[in-house]
């Protein structure tokens, strides 16, 4: 499977969790943001950044660590690790 594909299933994965928890979810644009999904619900705001098999690289790390802390949101990097059913989730 190609990465990007892999990348699209983990995606899918994680708005199925989300959605099943009660948020609202929304696909950031081609996935070229910061984050690949919003998620607005019961908690407040959830901005998550999806990852497969490995934890982002330091630079893209410290864009996610310096996009600005908000009280109504939590910023979130979800890594999903080939057979393991469940993400490894990090609140930054």
């Amino acid at each position: 499977m190609n990465r990007k594909a892999k990348g699209s299933r983990r995606e899918r994965q994680a708005r199925t969790i989300l959605e099943a928890a009660g948020y609202h979810v929304v696909k950031a644009g081609g996935s070229l943001g910061l984050f690949d999904l919003v998620a607005l619900g019961p908690q407040g705001a959830r901005l998550v950044q999806v990852k497969s098999n490995e934890k982002p690289r330091p630079a893209e790390r410290e864009r996610l660590e310096l996009f600005p802390r908000l009280p109504y949101c939590s910023k979130e990097l979800w890594v999903f690790y080939d057979r393991v059913r469940e993400p490894a989730i990090e609140v930054l």
